[in-house]
């Protein structure tokens, strides 16, 4: 990942950190059953021990960029980046 990329998810973080979670849901972030996920994405749970988790958080950074990871309560834990919207892939055109 180039600096630049890096850092501007950063900067995108420390947005989400200044805001509460039903603002964050209504920008395009929430729960997806991890039945829903690619295959690989499930080996990586499977590999990372997590695989007994029925949902992850998917928090959209932009039209097709999301972070993916665990949310429990107000915690966010950052699992990875899907740069292009691929581990759970949209049936939508828009996104």
């Amino acid at each position: 990942m180039e600096k630049a990329i890096l850092l501007e998810i950063l900067s995108k973080i420390r947005d989400f950190e200044r805001a509460k979670w039903p603002e964050i849901e209504r920008r395009g972030s929430h729960f997806i059953p991890i039945d829903r996920l690619i295959p690989e994405a499930r080996r990586r749970l499977e590999m990372l021990k997590l695989d007994d988790t029925d949902y992850l958080f998917s928090l959209r950074l932009s039209g097709r960029e999301r972070l993916w990871g665990l949310r429990v309560n107000d915690v966010f834990s950052l699992l990875w980046w899907d740069p292009d919207h691929q581990v759970c892939p949209a049936t939508l055109g828009h996104t």
